[in-house]
C-alpha cells in the first residue's frame, strides 16, 4: 500500500526536488550540437555534490545490466526510450535526449525528466515533444483527491493516441519517498489488467508521474549488450517528461518545478 507523507516531508521533497529542477535547468541550457551526454552528466555531478545531495541513479543495479548504472543522470537519446548512459558520442542537429534526473537530501527523494531538441527538429519530432510534455500537463491539470488514477491515465492514453503516438507500457511512474521506487504503480494507459490495480488519489500521495511517448509502436527492447538502455522495438523515437507530484486537498502540488 502506498505510504502518505506529512507535510513536512513533501517539504522536504521539494529540496530534493529543487536540486533536480536545478541540474535539468543547466543541462537545458547547455545542450547544443556537438556537446555530449558525458558533459551533461558531468554537470549533474557538480550540482548534487554542491547540494549535498545524493545522486539516485548511480550504483543502481538491475538483473539485466553488467554493470551498475554509472551515472546520475540517463541521457536517452532519440529510440531510446529510458536507461540511456551518458557517452562520448556527440549529439548532432536534429537529435532529441531525454534527461532524467533523480536526488536524495536528508533522506527523501525528487526525481524529473525531461526531453530537449538538440538544434532544430522536424516538425513531427516537435510534436512527439509537444504531446508527450502535454500528457504531463494534463496529469498535472487533472489530478485531486477522490479521483482513481485509472482516470487520469484513460485521458493521458487518449491524449497521446489521438496524435497517433503510443504510450510505453513496460514503464511507468510510481510512488516515490524515502527511496526512489515506492508503492503505487503510475501507468500512462488503462485496461482490465491495470484497472485491477488502481487507487484513489488522497492527500499526502506522492507519485513520479512520467508519460513515456513513442512515434511508433509501444514495444521496447535491449538497446545493447550493456542492458541499460532500453529502446524503441521499431527504432522510431521517443520522448519522456516527468515530475514528483504531491497530491493535496485541492489537487496537485509540483515538487520539481524548483519553487
Amino acid at each position: 500500500m502506498a505510504e502518505l507523507k506529512s507535510p513536512r516531508e513533501v517539504e522536504v521533497m521539494r529540496a530534493a526536488g529543487r536540486v533536480v529542477h536545478r541540474v535539468l535547468e543547466e543541462i537545458r541550457f547547455a545542450v547544443e550540437p556537438g556537446v555530449t551526454t558525458a558533459a551533461l552528466a558531468k554537470i549533474a555531478d557538480e550540482i548534487i555534490a554542491a547540494s549535498g545531495g545524493e545522486a539516485l541513479f548511480k550504483g543502481v543495479r538491475s538483473p539485466s545490466a553488467k554493470f551498475p548504472f554509472p551515472s546520475a543522470i540517463c541521457a536517452s537519446v532519440n529510440e531510446e526510450v529510458v536507461h540511456g548512459v551518458p557517452s562520448e558520442k556527440p549529439l548532432k542537429e536534429g537529435d532529441i535526449v531525454g534527461i532524467d534526473c533523480g536526488v536524495r537530501m536528508k533522506g527523501y527523494c525528487g526525481d524529473s525528466a525531461m526531453t530537449l531538441s538538440v538544434g532544430r527538429v522536424s516538425s513531427k519530432t516537435q510534436l512527439l515533444l509537444d504531446i508527450t510534455s502535454g500528457a504531463l500537463d494534463l496529469a498535472i491539470a487533472e489530478m485531486r483527491p477522490g479521483r482513481y488514477w485509472s482516470e487520469i491515465a484513460g485521458m493521458i492514453q487518449a491524449h497521446v493516441e489521438s496524435a497517433g503516438f503510443s504510450v510505453v507500457r513496460d514503464f511507468v511512474g510510481h510512488g516515490i519517498g524515502q527511496e526512489m521506487h515506492e508503492e503505487p504503480k503510475v501507468p500512462n494507459y488503462t485496461d482490465r489488467r491495470q484497472r485491477k490495480a488502481d487507487f484513489r488519489l488522497e492527500p499526502g500521495l506522492v507519485l513520479a508521474v512520467e508519460p513515456m511517448v513513442n512515434a511508433g509502436c509501444a514495444d521496447v527492447k535491449n538497446g545493447d549488450t550493456s542492458g541499460w538502455p532500453q529502446v524503441t522495438a521499431d527504432r522510431r523515437w521517443s520522448a519522456h517528461f516527468e515530475h514528483t507530484l504531491a497530491v493535496t486537498s485541492s489537487g496537485v502540488d509540483v515538487l520539481t518545478d524548483g519553487r
